[in-house]
């Protein structure tokens, strides 16, 4: 059973948490965001954490919410986790007056195909804001 609460990234002890869980599902291939901007959620089985979320305002589309982070340990993958942490972000999104979320996946097929099961649709974005070979997602949410 899993659990999934909205954390305070401004805590030390809870951006620690975000960080060790941040390095164990990006090893080195992200650079740690900044937990003390927008929204955190942890994913627990019993008492350990095992998933780890967030959302920011996104720089990339006016009114939007962008999933800067999403990541479940390895032995935890395969069981909606991530799906999961996905609608809470959105509920935040929704909460927060948003109108859409937007986010990025490379190289990442059971990422891409959670967004598709959660109702994204790939976007062609003005900017482009990742690499060349980057799938753009937005979900309007209004």
């Amino acid at each position: 059973m899993y659990r999934i609460r909205e954390v305070d990234g401004d805590d030390e002890d809870v951006a620690e948490t975000l960080a060790d869980l941040h390095r164990l599902t990006f090893f080195d291939g992200a650079p740690l965001p900044d937990f003390a901007h927008g929204h955190w959620w942890v994913a627990y089985s019993n008492a350990l954490p095992v998933g780890f979320a967030g959302i920011v305002p996104s720089t990339h589309a006016d009114n939007a919410g962008y999933f800067s982070r999403v990541g479940v340990l390895q032995r935890h993958q395969g069981r909606r986790l991530q799906l999961r942490l996905m609608r809470a972000l959105e509920l935040r999104a929704r909460r927060n007056g948003w109108r859409e979320v937007v986010s990025d996946t490379t190289d990442n097929l059971p990422s891409a195909n959670n967004f598709i099961r959660a109702g994204y649709r790939l976007f062609k974005p003005r900017v482009p804001w990742a690499w060349p070979n980057t799938l753009y997602w937005r979900k309007f949410i209004v």
